[in-house]
């Protein structure tokens, strides 16, 4: 069973995100799909910080 849960948003937010969501589309899952693209974002960022700040050492072959 799929627990239902509400989430308040504002008219303008609610206007924005029936406009990204596609035909036949639930918000449920357009949400599903902007979560994961954050986290992309947010794993690529945080990849890219290591890059720039680490210190590597080199690892014998």
């Amino acid at each position: 069973m799929i627990a239902t849960k509400r989430l308040a948003v504002t008219e303008p937010v609610w206007a924005e995100l029936s406009d990204l969501k596609r035909p036949g589309e639930t918000f449920s899952q357009l949400l599903e799909e902007m979560i994961e693209r954050e986290k992309n974002v947010r794993l690529l960022a945080h990849l890219k910080k290591i890059a720039n700040e680490g210190d590597f050492v080199e690892l014998p072959p």
